[in-house]
């Protein structure tokens, strides 16, 4: 299915590729750049190139064109899937899976294992991100949404650009947090330096809202639950660093010390998923246990309390 959205420019001087990625969030500035090169992107009826710069109240045309053919190899890959229907399929996602495939990486993604299991899936995200809306990352468990069918992913997306839908992590940092809640902003942006990290950036980025509240405290450790606001690359990591407070393990963002515990990757867990069923209507809420690996460490952390 094709699809055409309509947009208005709301900031004055804005780059046209970074305006869509900002009101299109499924879709990768990657990907907005190949439709604006192919000529799918018009601002007031004129196709323009990606570093054009927005005026106000401009009328902005992205066209999807029907997605062609997938041709990433389905594979048999077990699933633990939480709900399905017609529309959509829920997962509890395994810690060291990645979701979708990338350059160097073909083989054993989420996508590889839906291809199998749905065989077919929403194709508004591009020929290698079929079905997927939003993502985890690699070493992060727990709940994910896929859209089996294109009107399902416009519902879905919407819903997390519109934040109608809520996602709830659990996450072991490191230090003891004092307040019993709180709110962390900051924009987030590619690192300055380290190309393969995130961080809070003063310009650019994206505007990006944690809310946190702790659940244990241990002395040197806190288990916290966090909720997103927005879903911005790496958020809880690089949101909980900033205030001191790494996640347990975590390869890019935590300290650089030796974990004491056995956990392959930060301990990160997507708990619970709140969407509105994009067929029915119906308020649906998903969650999945955390994971044995994080179960683990919380024992452990409890019996040096005892």
């Amino acid at each position: 299915m094709e699809e055409k959205l309509f947009f208005h420019a709301d900031r004055e001087g804005e780059r046209l590729d970074v305006f869509l990625v900002r009101h299109h969030e499924t879709l990768s500035r990657a990907h907005v750049q190949k439709l604006i090169a192919a000529g799918k992107v018009a601002v007031s009826g004129t196709v323009r190139k990606a570093n054009y710069k927005l005026h106000l109240d401009e009328e902005v045309m992205l066209h999807i064109p029907e997605a062609e053919p997938v041709s990433i190899l389905a594979e048999d890959i077990p699933l633990d899937v939480l709900y399905e229907d017609v529309d959509i399929i829920v997962i509890n996602k395994a810690r060291g899976m990645v979701v979708h495939p990338a350059t160097g990486v073909t083989k054993g993604t989420l996508v590889n294992a839906l291809l199998y299991h749905c065989k077919d899936l929403s194709g508004i995200n591009g020929e290698l991100r079929p079905g997927i809306v939003h993502r985890l990352d690699k070493d992060t468990s727990g709940v994910m949404v896929a859209a089996k069918n294109d009107a399902a992913h416009l519902s879905l997306a919407d819903q997390i650009r519109t934040k109608k839908a809520h996602r709830i992590y659990d996450a072991i940092v490191l230090g003891n947090i004092r307040e019993e809640a709180g709110i962390i902003k900051g924009n987030i942006g590619r690192h300055p330096t380290e190309r393969k990290k995130m961080a809070i950036v003063r310009e650019g980025g994206k505007p990006a809202v944690t809310h946190f509240r702790v659940l244990e405290r241990f002395g040197n450790y806190t288990h916290v639950e966090c909720q997103l606001e927005t879903g911005r690359t790496h958020q809880i990591r690089v949101h909980m660093m900033r205030i001191g407070h790494p996640l347990v393990n975590d390869p890019k963002y935590g300290s650089r010390r030796k974990s004491p515990f056995a956990i392959d990757g930060q301990a990160l867990h997507s708990r619970e998923l709140v969407l509105v069923h994009p067929e029915t209507g119906e308020e649906m809420t998903f969650q999945a246990p955390l994971p044995a690996d994080m179960q683990k460490i919380l024992f452990a952390l409890r019996a040096r309390k005892q």
